[in-house]
């Protein structure tokens, strides 16, 4: 009896395995926005706080961490090793309605968490309308922030 080779099942199998295995090498990581800053959330499990490094340059923000062995190579007899060392790189592209100086990074319990603050002249705001009488509403503009309002002219 004859086998029936479908190459497009095979490739169809192949990959959904594929995909269906984490991928050891890359950071895995949740992005979202609460309010007036981005929060991301990437497992580092088993990394030495030492060993991260978080750096911004062109708007493209770097993380790379490097987690070592617990055992020393030689003189082991590895039965099973799943657990993947070297060297790690998770990077970001960011807007420009992110306030750069203002990152801050914070690892605990194997989990680093980029804390990006939305940029001031990014937050939305409330604009004066002028009356066809001539008048104009009191000119204070307001932040949705907790700061306190400013008029349009003032120190921005």
């Amino acid at each position: 009896m004859a086998t029936r080779f479908d190459p497009i099942r095979d490739l169809d199998r192949f990959f959904s395995e594929v995909t269906r295995t984490p991928n050891a090498t890359t950071l895995p990581m949740d992005l979202y926005r609460d309010g007036e800053v981005f929060i991301a959330r990437i497992d580092m499990p088993g990394v030495d706080p030492s060993s991260i490094d978080v750096d911004v340059e062109d708007r493209t923000l770097t993380v790379r961490a490097r987690r070592e062995s617990e055992v020393a190579d030689k003189d082991v007899k590895w039965l099973t090793r799943e657990r993947t060392n070297g060297t790690y790189a998770r990077q970001l592209t960011l807007g420009n309605r992110v306030a750069l100086d203002r990152i801050r990074a914070d690892y605990s319990d194997g989990v680093l968490t980029l804390t990006i603050p939305v940029a001031e002249e990014a937050r939305p705001r409330k604009i004066s309308v002028s009356h066809a009488s001539g008048q104009t509403a009191p000119e204070v503009v307001e932040s949705s922030s907790a700061d306190e309002p400013r008029s349009p002219g003032a120190g921005s």
